[in-house]
């Protein structure tokens, strides 16, 4: 569902846009995973257009959606979880998008053009596309075989581990490992999840984190397997650790840029959109993050090593156990409910 240096994290809307209709010409204010842009790209940016980028983070698809919710008139551009679009685009909550504002459209990838989340391509374009797995000490795990029940069980597992604060995400791997579908709207299979997830809570869980701190838990030695996000593991690994895609399968994701329908400066993100959707862009973008990219165009300039990595962009026989997470639309209240109990524990 996730890079940017702390300097450039903190949200400065007040003083970037204290100036009001003018001011905010002038910047382009961005809401994104965390960790989860090249700096070097944020200021490649500025130097080319003059626009200043104000970046907003968050951790989880069900903060940002809470917050843009309340708070849209605040954003230019969203990055938003492939699941989150649907449910979203009928609540009014983006702009239309106007492809002639969008030249570089045209190096999106074929398979990426008509997804299921946003068959016409009304509402938005795709920024990074991956996986969900575990990152894992090898010191401490040095015939590690990936499964969910290394976290999930607590008869399986083997020290401290972290679950991803992620209520679909999480829940994806409970049901998966259970042998559901993670779009399923059964109250029993959800409840089995969420019975699974409870137990899971054992003295060897180290808590509930996002994808960056849980790769930070096992890289430092707090953990011993953490669920994490592919790119977040793979750009950060060193000699002790590794990432894997668990033998149950997972999760394939795309995040996707979007524009609030209350945008301050839809210009603006029409500009930065473009300006990722580059080759070259792209190119450096999916370098540094360690993510697959979703546009023709770049493949060619990504780095070989990152090309052939089947940690970065899985085999065939690996996308054959993934599924993508869809909008469970009526069923959404009873992920709510299970989630409710699985985070107060109990």
């Amino acid at each position: 569902m996730k890079t940017l240096a702390l300097a450039l994290v903190p949200l400065l809307l007040l003083v970037a846009c204290a100036k009001g209709p003018a001011g905010r010409a002038k910047t382009v204010t961005v809401f994104m995973w965390s960790e989860y842009i090249d700096p070097a790209l944020v200021e490649r940016f500025e130097k080319e257009t003059g626009l200043k980028v104000v970046l907003d983070t968050y951790e989880n698809t069900e903060t940002m959606m809470s917050k843009v919710a309340s708070a849209g008139d605040q954003y230019d551009m969203v990055v938003v979880s492939d699941h989150a679009i649907r449910t979203m685009a009928s609540r009014g909550t983006f702009r239309r998008l106007d492809k002639s504002k969008l030249p570089n459209a045209k190096n999106v990838a074929p398979r990426f053009r008509s997804p299921a989340y946003d068959p016409e391509g009304t509402w938005s374009l795709p920024y990074q596309w991956g996986t969900m797995g575990l990152v894992y000490r090898t010191d401490k795990l040095p015939d590690f075989s990936p499964t969910w029940a290394a976290v999930l069980d607590p008869a399986r597992q083997p020290g401290p581990v972290v679950l991803l604060d992620s209520m679909r995400d999480l829940m994806a791997a409970a049901l998966i490992f259970k042998g559901f579908s993670p779009n399923t709207r059964s109250p029993e299979e959800l409840k089995a999840a969420g019975d699974l997830l409870g137990s899971s809570r054992s003295k060897r869980m180290v808590g509930f984190y996002g994808s960056p701190d849980s790769v930070g838990k096992v890289l430092a030695g707090d953990a011993w397997i953490a669920m994490a996000y592919n790119g977040d593991a793979v750009s950060r690994l060193d000699d002790a650790t590794d990432f894997a895609v668990p033998a149950e399968g997972t999760i394939i994701w795309v995040d996707a840029m979007t524009i609030p329908a209350k945008a301050p400066n839809p210009e603006g993100a029409y500009t930065f959109i473009n300006f990722i959707l580059a080759a070259d862009v792209g190119a450096q973008l999916s370098n540094y993050l360690a993510y697959a990219t979703p546009n023709d165009a770049s493949l060619p300039l990504i780095d070989k090593e990152v090309r052939d990595d089947p940690r970065v962009y899985p085999t065939e026989e690996q996308l054959a156990k993934m599924v993508m997470l869809e909008d469970v639309r009526e069923a959404t209240s009873l992920y709510d409910q299970v989630w409710t109990r699985v985070k107060a524990g109990e």
